[in-house]
């Protein structure tokens, strides 16, 4: 019988080597045939079950494919008499190592059904694994019947391996109350019961454990520290993490690389990027995952031009980006509006066939919608092979800034149809569709319906929503009075939305009020003076409006300076207002004043009423020809070719100057224009914007 197995060669049959002690390494596995054959022809495979034993185990050391089959050979040809229990289990771990569980449970069937051979508390615990990585509920509750009957239940790996499986099978309560029980808990135990906590993202009670483990002076090895670790992230919980960190520096455990890299995670998410770049920095070795925690805490942070820059260090290390990877990606290149860089990480996740899961796909709707491409964003949705309420609510807010007000309603309406349930968030980009849109009968229908339809109390953002909603129609005083009606305290957003419709509608009287309650819960935010301050301008109320500036320069604020990016083939180039730093910038300059020349041609007239206030009054003219945004489009003009679409972002809202003028560029240069700015889109083209100027 044992012949059958045909080595690939023999070794000379002097004397039988012995069995090997340890698993072999790579270069030991080829060798295996030649140990079997000498094993044969010496007679000690027959004659010594321990020889055999330790052949099998050689043998179902790897992982491969070719390892496996071999090893299930010699299982079912070897020598009798009868197999034993630890043979049954090396080939149920070679099983789990090569990712078939369901083999290693029909091993075990095969066993029971063999009555020559008793399963031991190994072959359990072993068992119990294939039905947590299953998530087989049932069939692990049988194994732990059989295992009271043999009186197994006593045994720390079956134990361990129980409380695992429940867990694993989303029963925790079953896995805690068994846990409970146990009077001596070994550090397997303890992480076999963290890592259920762990995997049903109940990162609350994983910390709750290590502390309790830490009271009672429990024993946790690195197993644990990365589960808790990973958990501290996940919640904030900085404290405890800076502890762990100091902990595995003392300890000498930085050569951990998955411990390592839930430290960096833990870092990054915690805001705490300078401490989670080191340890980055310091790994020998740094796969998807280390990558993909710094790049996400860069994106998390805002940090997106230094996401986008380690990210072409990934590909230039030759490391290949995975899903959540490029998840990260599109969010820094949907904040920073870097279409091409987007474009090619679509074009990536398609070359390598990345399943288009919904949290990526839900990035891709989002990151389009965010760089005005609704189109785009469109192809994605529908792309998708299943969808949350969170996709649905991505293409609704993005059509709602994209100045698509009508079609976001009817996406939402279609949303309700296929019976997905709206959230909260998606109710404010419904209402932010009826703002933008002047859809204001819609828009208070849809926030009644909230609490009548879909039991979803209203949160200030909703409330700020309609005081938007009423303010850029023009009902100032209805806007103002919902506010002295709202059942919630309003905070700065609600009084900076009447604000800004104020200084829209020219209402003094209003906007000195809505400052007012401001200055009383944030007195240091420059941008609410100098509405106030362009309120009193637009009135033609000078001495006021100096009076405002005059009294931010006494309390020492300092204006937010205007921010402008565009992308050009990959790179994100940023401008200020009134710049000064940028190496073309006397080119630049000249290109802006040849654009203003031309449009003046065509009819503009420069609002010197959204110049500065400090200069006089023939460099106002000049004050605002050098905004942010005009800088950026001439910037456009000049390294772009002729008919591609010039797209910006900006992180203050467009003046009404900036936004007079961008129509008549459009117009005169017959480029298409899109310009995101705090609030929305605006898409330029043939001298008209999307927001029919309601902005």
């Amino acid at each position: 019988m044992a012949t059958a197995v045909h080595p690939a060669a023999a070794l000379p049959a002097t004397a039988a080597p012995p069995p090997p002690r340890s698993p072999p390494g790579r270069a030991a596995l080829d060798q295996i045939p030649q140990l079997h054959a000498a094993l044969i022809k010496s007679g000690e495979l027959t004659a010594s079950p321990k020889s055999f034993h330790s052949l099998l185990e050689a043998a179902a050391h790897g992982a491969s494919p070719a390892q496996v089959a071999y090893a299930v050979r010699l299982f079912r040809l070897g020598p009798r008499p009868p197999l034993s229990a630890p043979c049954y289990n090396v080939l149920m771990r070679a099983f789990h190592r090569a990712g078939h569980p369901e083999d290693a449970l029909h091993l075990f069937v095969e066993m029971l059904v063999d009555a020559s051979v008793w399963p031991d508390q190994h072959t359990v615990a072993c068992v119990l694994k294939s039905c947590s990585r299953m998530r087989a509920l049932d069939v692990g509750c049988g194994i732990k019947a059989y295992a009271i009957k043999r009186g197994l239940m006593l045994d720390r790996f079956v134990l361990s391996s129980l409380i695992h499986m429940y867990a694993s099978c989303a029963d925790v309560a079953a896995a805690r109350l068994l846990f409970d029980a146990v009077e001596e808990k070994g550090v397997v135990m303890w992480n076999a019961i963290i890592a259920g906590y762990f995997k049903n993202g109940d990162w609350k009670e994983v910390l709750e454990l290590f502390k309790g483990m830490l009271e009672v002076g429990a024993p946790f090895d690195e197993v644990t520290l990365v589960s808790v670790a990973t958990a501290c992230g996940r919640i904030g919980d900085a404290k405890l993490g800076r502890w762990i960190g100091g902990y595995v520096e003392e300890k000498g455990m930085l050569r951990n690389r998955n411990l390592v890299t839930a430290l960096v995670d833990m870092y990054a998410k915690c805001g705490e990027l300078a401490k989670a770049r080191r340890l980055f920095n310091g790994m020998q070795s740094r796969d998807v995952v280390a990558w993909s925690a710094m790049i996400s805490g860069y994106t998390q942070t805002d940090q997106c031009q230094e996401a986008l820059a380690l990210f072409s260090e990934m590909q230039v290390a030759e490391v290949e980006p995975n899903d959540v990877t490029m998840v990260s990606v599109l969010s820094a290149c949907a904040v920073l509006g870097a279409l091409e860089t987007g474009k090619w990480v679509h074009s990536y996740i398609r070359k390598k066939q990345l399943p288009l899961t919904v949290v990526l796909g839900t990035a891709l709707v989002d990151f389009y919608a965010k760089c005005g491409c609704i189109d785009s964003a469109v192809e994605a949705f529908e792309s998708m092979p299943a969808k949350n309420p969170w996709t649905w609510t991505a293409l609704i807010k993005g059509m709602a800034s994209n100045g698509m007000g009508k079609e976001a309603l009817e996406l939402f309406s279609s949303m309700c149809k296929a019976s997905i349930e709206p959230t909260d968030v998606t109710f404010i980009g419904v209402l932010m569709a009826c703002s933008h849109s002047y859809l204001v009968e819609e828009g208070c229908q849809h926030f009644d319906s909230m609490t009548r339809d879909y039991g979803i109390q209203p949160k200030i953002e909703h409330y700020g929503c309609v005081v938007d909603l009423l303010g850029r129609a023009g009902l100032i005083d209805e806007a103002y009075q919902f506010i002295r009606t709202m059942p919630i305290e309003p905070n700065t957003v609600i009084w900076r939305a009447l604000l800004s419709s104020c200084a829209v509608h020219k209402n003094v009287e209003i906007g000195e009020e809505a400052l007012k309650q401001i200055i009383s819960l944030d007195p240091s935010h420059s941008g609410d003076y100098i509405l106030l301050s362009n309120i009193y301008a637009s009135v033609g109320r000078w001495k006021d409006a100096a009076m405002v500036r005059r009294e931010m320069k006494d309390r020492g604020i300092q204006k937010t300076p205007g921010c402008s990016l565009i992308e050009l083939d990959g790179v994100v180039f940023e401008f200020f207002a009134e710049d000064s730093d940028h190496p073309q910038l006397r080119e630049i300059y000249k290109k802006v004043k040849e654009m203003i020349d031309k449009i003046k041609m065509a009819g503009y007239v420069p609002n010197t009423a959204d110049a500065r206030l400090d200069v006089d009054a023939c460099e106002k003219e000049v004050s605002v020809s050098h905004h942010s945004e005009k800088l950026a489009i001439a910037f456009g003009l000049m390294k772009l070719r002729p008919g591609v679409t010039i797209r910006l972002s900006k992180n203050l809202r467009v003046c009404t100057d900036c936004h007079s003028a961008t129509k008549l560029i459009s117009k005169v240069y017959n480029r298409e224009i899109v310009v995101r700015d705090r609030n929305r889109f605006h898409h330029f083209k043939d001298g008209s914007c999307s927001c029919n100027d309601y902005w």
